[in-house]
């Protein structure tokens, strides 16, 4: 909850400072842009921080070398955030995350299926995590 808790203020802290006279927020593709690429900085932090063992145990058995895995979509994490902030590869960014996104979805799945704690929370359940999830895959999209 607290990545889209994130978006959703941030995107108004932006637009808020568009209105106010700082122009290079003027518009709302621009303050999403921003919005997203914050979200997707502070999740990857979750990649190497406390709750790393905790995004290792929700990678599907089947995929092996799940420390692997855990570091590299984190690293994708932060690349899309900052592709997302550079106009012109914001669109392959946008695409890219989105496709993240789709991606780490089952992780999501068994996380809320098999109770898995984040920092020693409970897991979101499956109904509530789909629709942020689809939220965010909306979000990116329209940000690139």
């Amino acid at each position: 909850m607290a990545p889209f808790i994130l978006l959703i203020v941030s995107f108004l802290i932006f637009r808020l400072s568009g209105f106010l006279g700082l122009s290079y927020f003027a518009d709302w593709e621009t303050s999403l842009r921003f919005a997203v690429a914050l979200m997707f900085i502070f999740t990857a932090t979750a990649h190497w921080g406390k709750r790393r063992p905790d995004l290792i145990k929700m990678v599907p058995p089947s995929l092996s070398n799940p420390d692997f895995i855990v570091t590299i979509t984190g690293i994708f994490e932060i690349v899309g955030a900052l592709g997302l902030l550079i106009p012109i590869t914001s669109t392959i960014a946008s695409f890219g995350l989105a496709l993240l996104l789709i991606v780490m979805f089952p992780a999501n799945i068994r996380a809320a299926r098999k109770g898995i704690t984040i920092g020693g929370r409970p897991s979101t359940s499956l109904l509530p995590r789909t629709i942020l999830q689809i939220l965010f895959l909306i979000a990116v999209i329209l940000a690139g």
